[in-house]
């Protein structure tokens, strides 16, 4: 039982929270990779093609988590105001929508570049089995220690239209603007690796692509985890934290779906 007034129960306590954030961590990058089976393949799809013993397993082990976070949800108090559906936008919407984003990303990594820095030999040596020496030069980091990066003004907009499910860009542990990467509170390296992830998709694609895919995504998924960009982020962090993870190569990962139409 964690206990907060003492040492021993405060260590207890932020050992919760960084366990709590690994599970949650690994629930998103399954429920984004369900999430593309959902957009590719349809139920009978599925139950047709799909080996029977790997659908019953991922079954059972879905039906338990639910019985095990559904037990936990009954006890907090519910969010007094419910979630409201997404209202549909319309192509100049949208296409002021890319421009505001592509806009803000350039913008904000002006505004944090000079006070940026190198990585560290530490943060090069971890991430070196996975992205290039030469993208890794290019990266500047900054973590804000105690500050945040306030939402984008155009967020206020948005909201009014009645698109209320927009990323909380102030509790985010890191925003990636092109290939500088801001830390809302201190760096860690599965955050890093995150913004690491999206700095070589901007790289690759573009700013204004980059843009055009996370807006489209974000309309046709209504949600800001399920967007292909964010759930290839997520499920290639996850893959990084492993305990015993094999190196890959990011930038030929993004490059695949890419060329697959994933995002």
């Amino acid at each position: 039982m964690c206990q907060e007034d003492n040492p021993e129960g405060r260590t207890c306590v932020m050992q919760l929270n960084s366990e709590l954030q690994r599970a949650h961590l690994e629930l998103l990058s399954a429920h984004c990779a369900a999430h593309q089976l959902r957009l590719h393949y349809s139920t009978q799809d599925l139950i047709r093609f799909g080996r029977r013993d790997i659908l019953r397993k991922s079954a059972q082990a879905a039906s338990a988590l639910h019985q095990y976070y559904a037990a936990i949800e009954q006890k907090i108090p519910a969010d007094a105001t419910p979630e409201q559906p997404l209202p549909t936008a319309s192509p100049e919407q949208i296409a002021q929508a890319v421009r505001w984003l592509s806009s803000y990303l350039q913008e904000q990594r002006e505004n944090y570049l000079p006070a940026a820095a190198r990585l560290n030999q530490r943060h090069r040596e971890v991430m070196s089995g996975y992205f290039s020496s030469d993208f890794l030069d290019a990266i500047r980091i900054l973590e804000l220690k105690g500050a945040r990066v306030p939402a984008p003004d155009f967020f206020a907009h948005a909201r009014s239209l009645g698109f209320h499910q927009l990323p909380e860009i102030s509790h985010m542990d890191s925003l990636t603007f092109l290939d500088v990467i801001v830390f809302n509170e201190l760096l860690t390296e599965r955050a890093l690796f995150h913004g690491l992830v999206h700095s070589v998709q901007i790289a690759i694609l573009g700013t204004a692509r980059y843009a055009e895919l996370w807006v489209e995504g974000f309309l046709r998924t209504r949600a800001h985890f399920t967007v292909p960009l964010e759930v290839h982020a997520f499920a290639l962090s996850a893959k990084f934290l492993r305990p015993n993870p094999e190196k890959f190569s990011v930038e030929e990962h993004v490059q695949a779906w890419i060329d697959q139409n994933r995002y």
